[in-house]
């Protein structure tokens, strides 16, 4: 492999921080899963629009090429190769009545991890044969849980067209990858091995082998975040006495993308704010001050509704799950205080 020639589109933290020095130190180094630094950054040279541009094949990715990752993650995170992740899935460490009990602002609440197994390379790595272990291993273990967690397992491999358009309905079923994805591996065999498993009453979700091996979900209407967070924690302590995670103490939760290592958690309300979004001034400097991000109500790069945005929590690495989950109550609880005052005013 020769060094790659960037060009000036090329503006990923891949393509910031891979200088010839930390190539040459890189390029022949391969993981125990047989992952190179060629797989590792085929996707920031591939999509010169890359923000990050990097993926890890397996947990042993983050040591092999540290020289690459441990910038890129010092810069997005703010945590330094020396620092340490601690996770705090307690609930009852969680300040966080409801802070819109009449419906009249929160349209719905989600939060979700992802999870890796310990025992497999991660997905830009994985063959189909071991990706088809994860399936069997992960379904068997939703299939076990009892109580509000029980529900069905619907794999994407030979689905029938009346479960398709259900989950279609409920906007549970997931598609192929962007290009982002598809360039680092993680499309392969597709749609083998993938699927999604919900509980009865639809307010707890897992999809298998989508990006990252798991993503659990818990969500519902309206605004009580605890609630939400109480059925993920159960979910998660459930799986766990069935699957262990890939976990490392520098950096927490092990996922592909190094944007979601730590907790690996996004928490996130959909939220009417129509006064509110005609100052988007003043929703930035609550949202920042509160660590969130704005986004429109179909996520990433799409636009508002109806006044309705995606609100959700921005640091993930370096603190613990409960933070993460009162940094969207706290500001969410003030966008609502400023939306009435501003209500207040125009009437």
């Amino acid at each position: 492999m020769q060094y790659p020639s960037f060009t000036k589109e090329h503006k990923s933290m891949m393509a910031k921080y891979l200088t010839k020095e930390v190539f040459d130190e890189l390029k022949d180094l391969k993981t125990k899963s047989g992952f190179t630094l060629e797989q590792a950054i085929k996707s920031g040279i591939d999509n010169p629009d890359s923000g990050i541009g990097i993926y890890a094949g397996d947990k042993e990715s983050y040591d092999t090429f540290g020289a690459l990752f441990d910038p890129i993650i010092e810069e997005y995170h703010g945590f330094s190769k020396d620092d340490k992740h601690k996770s705090n899935l307690n609930s009852d460490e969680l300040s966080a009545p409801n802070p819109d009990p009449k419906n009249e602002y929160i349209v719905s609440t989600r939060i979700r991890v992802g999870r890796n197994l310990a025992d497999f390379p991660l997905g830009p790595a994985i063959s189909k044969e071991q990706r088809d272990e994860v399936e069997n291993r992960v379904s068997l273990a939703l299939g076990s849980l009892e109580g509000s967690l029980a529900g069905k397992y619907y794999p994407l491999l030979g689905m029938s067209e009346a479960d398709r358009v259900s989950l279609i309905e409920d906007h549970f079923l997931f598609k192929a990858g962007d290009r982002f994805l598809e360039s680092a591996g993680l499309n392969r065999d597709w749609p083998s091995g993938r699927g999604i498993y919900h509980n009865n009453e639809k307010t707890f979700l897992v999809w298998i082998n989508e990006g990252d091996e798991l993503r659990i979900i818990s969500m519902q209407k309206g605004g009580d975040v605890k609630e939400v967070f109480e059925r993920l924690v159960l979910a998660i302590s459930e799986l766990e006495k069935k699957i262990k995670f890939a976990f490392s103490e520098h950096l927490g939760y092990i996922t592909s993308c190094p944007t979601n290592l730590g907790t690996a958690m996004r928490a996130s309300v959909h939220i009417a704010l129509p006064k509110l979004a005609k100052d988007m001034e003043r929703f930035k400097t609550i949202t920042d001050k509160h660590h969130l991000q704005i986004r429109g109500v179909h996520g990433e790069h799409s636009q508002s509704e109806g006044g309705i945005y995606d609100i959700s929590n921005k640091r993930r690495l370096g603190i613990t799950e409960v933070q993460c989950v009162q940094d969207i109550y706290d500001g969410v609880k003030e966008l609502i205080k400023t939306e009435k005052e501003l209500k207040a005013k125009k009437s």
